[in-house]
């Protein structure tokens, strides 16, 4: 029997003796249930599936691990898009989808206190009664949970006017890498020192797992108005985006559909959308009666000016709900028109989002490769669905080309890889664009500084990984990870 057999059959002991053998999963039929996230394109079988029911159980089996040097990776629902919750083939995958209960809602302190594996809209449902909601919402929200969402700094469309995760995260309890439990933050918010909270919120589980999270809630708005507006083109959609912000109105959200994306939606829910539109533009307010009513005349008048050839504005909850799910289903949606597709999710200035959709539109054309544009407009937080068929010769990789050129074309126009779906498996060779070595090393410090032994989440985020002791700055000749074949340079 090999050694490497020995050791795991001693790590799965040690793992059903910590946590009971009901919540180890060693079966090879059973792990390839968890081998890819929500982006399918990357598949790793783990060793082990392990299933805490709470921190005293993750922080076990975190323990378990480090004792075996054995990398790990933290799941929530699986719902991300980066790769970030790619299994380690030689790790232990540990899932947190069992522990999901809110433990308080506090209105008065406008505080919620929840385990991460609770699901995103459970969090409202719960506070809604009360008169309060969490307001990050990102289109997976029925499914996605909380932990993941702290672990990826999620938005949602209406993180225009309410912020990222980041902002609604007051404090976490985590399970270091070491396999310490400690908290970050607490109920007060601004706590003194350091922001290790912010640190950690969008880590991607390179610095621990979240075992409970403290949200802060919103009060639910005295008003709120929907309406959507057809265009003959994403360049009018994409100037009526910028002459409301410039008006100085902040809508709760500004989201953009292209025709090609309004097409797929059409066939998946049949949510009504005007015939012959170029591009959708779903704009929504939300606060005080007088000021939404005033802004809201503000806003038609501007869609009016930028040649929005019909205007559409919700009568009802259900009419709101209507426009809403043709957006929601988007990334599901394509799945009607193509057989295959990759989700991008760059960011640029908002002025700048006629000139880019103009150029994905060439680098569609160019490499017959169809580029279906969703995304959330008032931001400037792209989401190209570039669609193909593995099937046939090729396509995979011009896909890809395209793909990234589409990243390019954002740093280049001053933007990000990334806005809210993280960098994970799929953009750490990326990262070279956006920073320089040094940037990197200094990154990989911080890294190195919750986690020496490089056992959390290894291989994500960055292009080659550094040895914690390393000393930074340029290398020379091969790196250690390399040679060892652990890692790529790009």
């Amino acid at each position: 029997m090999s050694t490497a057999r020995t050791d795991l059959e001693a790590l799965t002991a040690a793992l059903r003796a910590a946590i009971g053998a009901d919540r180890v999963i060693s079966d090879r039929q059973q792990l390839r249930t968890y081998e890819c996230d929500g982006l399918a394109q990357y598949k790793v079988v783990p060793a082990l599936v392990a299933l805490p029911a709470d921190a005293a159980q993750c922080a076990a089996v975190v323990r378990a691990c480090v004792a075996a040097d054995t990398p790990f990776v933290a799941r929530g629902s699986g719902t991300g898009l980066s790769g970030g919750a790619l299994p380690h083939a030689d790790g232990v995958l540990i899932v947190t989808s069992q522990m999901r209960e809110i433990l308080e809602i506090a209105p008065s302190d406008e505080r919620a206190v929840v385990q991460p594996g609770v699901i995103n809209l459970a969090v409202t449902r719960a506070a809604a009664p009360h008169g309060w909601y969490y307001a990050p919402d990102p289109s997976s929200q029925q499914i996605c949970s909380i932990g993941g969402n702290v672990a990826e700094n999620s938005g949602g469309a209406h993180c225009l006017k309410y912020g990222f995760t980041t902002n609604h995260v007051i404090g976490v309890e985590l399970v270091a890498p070491d396999g310490d439990r400690v908290r970050l933050g607490g109920r007060a918010p601004d706590a003194p020192g350091y922001d290790l909270l912010g640190a950690f919120v969008g880590s991607e589980g390179t610095l621990g797992i979240a075992t409970e999270v403290i949200v802060r809630l919103t009060r639910l708005p005295e008003s709120v108005r929907t309406l959507l507006a057809a265009f003959s083109s994403t360049d009018q959609a994409g100037a009526a985006t910028s002459a409301i912000i410039a008006a100085g109105v902040v809508p709760a959200a500004v989201e953009m559909m292209d025709a090609l994306a309004i097409s797929a939606a059409e066939e998946a829910v049949h949510c009504g959308y005007p015939a012959g539109a170029g591009a959708v533009l779903i704009v929504e307010l939300d606060g005080p009666e007088p000021e939404v009513a005033a802004q809201f005349d503000q806003v038609v008048r501007l869609c009016r000016d930028n040649r929005a050839f019909e205007i559409r504005i919700a009568a009802d909850d259900a009419e709101r709900a209507l426009f809403w799910k043709g957006r929601k289903s988007a990334f599901a949606a394509v799945g009607r028109i193509s057989p295959d597709y990759i989700v991008q999710d760059g960011v640029i200035p908002r002025t700048a989002l006629p000139a880019v959709l103009r150029r994905i539109g060439e680098l569609s054309a160019e490499h017959g490769i169809r580029v279906a544009n969703v995304f959330h407009a008032g931001d400037g937080n792209l989401h190209p669905l570039v669609l193909f068929d593995a099937g046939v010769d090729g396509q995979t990789e011009r896909a890809e080309e395209v793909s990234g050129a589409i990243l390019d074309l954002c740093v280049s126009h001053g933007g990000s890889i990334t806005g809210e779906h993280g960098v994970g498996m799929d953009k750490a060779k990326y990262m070279p664009r956006m920073f320089t070595d040094d940037d990197l090393d200094t990154m990989q410090l911080l890294r190195c500084a919750f986690d020496p032994a490089g056992l959390a989440n290894p291989g994500k985020v960055f292009p080659t990984p550094r040895l914690c002791g390393e000393i930074p700055g340029r290398r020379k000749g091969v790196h250690p990870a390399q040679e060892a074949g652990l890692a790529e340079a790009f």
